[in-house]
């Protein structure tokens, strides 16, 4: 995922904040998702297995909302910086916002609406496969190896598969960005950690950091939107 050597990487992690900036609800702040919804009865495993038809439900609706919100500004400018540098985008978001942008590399820690997969495995390639949004998973939907269909998102209780993948991708960065997180979802908080000493790196984010935890971040303390376009300014001199 890190192409054209004779570039450098860029690599980026985004979280809710950029996708709330295209109308959609964040979980954890004060008006986020766990605020009105109880997050162990419909996004972890056990909740699954104990109500699938009501987890079934609430990624059903997440799915169709998706469809009423475009990319932001920031979005594409993250899409405009490949013309100088390899952008790598690893995201927290389950959205396709990146995608429909026209981000070329986006690798998902938590899964992707846009597609869902088997409940015996979920993470069985054969069983992945994408899914129009307007279509909703029912009861007794089956996946290629007979199990129930499900949403392809890592629900609480299970791993992450994509964190090795996106530690090495970390590893690799040239400038490492992280736009629209907290940092306070675990295990992807841990990727600040993969960055190489001397890395140039950016937070672009209007939260509190503790800046022993991230020592050597330049921190634009405003949104994805807002900030954007100084984030581009700071980075293009270093192409």
């Amino acid at each position: 995922m890190l192409p054209l050597p004779e570039m450098k990487n860029l690599v980026v992690l985004t979280g809710a904040g950029i996708s709330a900036e295209s109308g959609l609800s964040t979980f954890r702040d004060k008006n986020g998702l766990w605020q009105n919804y109880d997050a162990m009865e419909l996004a972890s495993i056990q909740g699954y297995r104990k109500n699938r038809e009501r987890v079934l439900d609430f990624y059903n609706a997440r799915r169709e909302n998706l469809l009423t919100v475009e990319p932001n500004h920031a979005h594409r400018v993250l899409v405009e910086l490949e013309r100088h540098f390899n952008v790598v985008i690893v995201t927290q978001n389950v959205d396709n916002l990146h995608e429909r942008a026209g981000s070329s590399h986006v690798l998902h820690l938590h899964g992707e609406l846009a597609k869902v997969t088997g409940s015996m495995n979920p993470n069985d390639e054969r069983c992945i496969k994408e899914l129009p949004l307007n279509v909703p998973i029912k009861i007794g939907d089956k996946a290629a190896d007979g199990s129930q269909l499900r949403p392809f998102i890592v629900l609480f209780g299970e791993g992450v598969p994509n964190m090795l993948p996106a530690m090495k991708i970390v590893r690799l960065a040239d400038i490492f960005v992280v736009i629209g997180t907290s940092l306070a979802v675990y295990p992807a908080a841990n990727l600040t950690e993969a960055v190489a000493p001397g890395t140039p790196s950016f937070i672009l984010d209007p939260g509190d950091f503790d800046p022993t935890r991230l020592r050597g971040f330049d921190h634009i303390k405003t949104t994805a939107v807002n900030g954007i376009d100084l984030l581009r300014e700071k980075l293009l001199p270093l192409a």
